[in-house]
């Protein structure tokens, strides 16, 4: 991850063992400094959620977190209370909300107004576009740092793409696969600052990698991507 340009790494208590995970190896390899740290608080109650906060933080091995997210907006009024008080005593950089469903956008959207968080969280695809209508220019307008999380509708665009080849234009933006395709078309909105797609295979997270280099779409390239799923 690192060698290929990778700085944001994005956990949670309800990822199994992966908290754990990145505090052994970016220890191990000697490359903690390197990284952005964000995880999550996903659970009811001020306590219950103090104590979950400080295991990520000892799973991690971190003193301070870049940035802590209420999942799902589980007990978020109650979590946001603990998270203020931690961001004014140093003990995390920025405060986020977070959700995957489409669902969920009114909530969001009345939370960003109210509260301004400093990041929020939310799906987001090429085929998945209701962000577009409110979120993200909300988003922009606010100030509010974006990540995307299902830029792949949970693996079903690749079943959408299957038997079709990349379009000739595609290589002056440096596209070489359909994931880099579907993360530059995410990346390249204005409003969002990462994307993070998940993936056990370390093959496909070099080639998530990739995306992030090279030139991305404008508005019009981004219109022909549209155009090209539809055919």
């Amino acid at each position: 991850m690192k060698e290929n340009g990778g700085t944001v790494i994005d956990s949670s208590p309800m990822y199994g063992s992966s908290e754990e995970v990145v505090g052994d190896l970016t220890t191990e390899l000697k490359i903690a400094d390197h990284f952005f740290y964000a995880t999550k608080v996903w659970t009811s109650g001020r306590e219950e959620g103090i104590e979950q906060m400080n295991d990520s933080f000892k799973k991690m091995k971190r003193n301070k977190m870049d940035l802590m997210q209420i999942h799902n907006l589980v007990d978020w009024k109650t979590h946001l209370k603990t998270l203020r008080d931690w961001k004014d005593n140093g003990k995390v950089r920025y405060i986020g909300i977070t959700h995957y469903t489409e669902s969920a956008y009114d909530e969001l959207e009345k939370i960003m107004k109210s509260e301004k968080p400093d990041f929020v969280q939310f799906n987001y695809s090429i085929d998945s576009r209701e962000a577009e209508k409110r979120l993200l220019p909300a988003a922009k307008d606010l100030g509010i740092a974006v990540l995307i999380n299902r830029p792949y509708g949970g693996g079903n665009l690749f079943g959408k793409v299957k038997g079709k080849t990349l379009p000739e234009w595609t290589k002056e933006y440096d596209i070489n696969s359909w994931g880099q395709f579907f993360l530059k078309f995410i990346l390249s909105h204005e409003a969002v600052i990462c994307v993070i797609p998940g993936t056990s295979k370390p093959n496909h997270l070099v080639d998530n990698m990739l995306a992030g280099f090279g030139k991305l779409p404008d508005n019009s390239v981004r219109e022909n991507m549209l155009r090209y799923m539809k055919e």
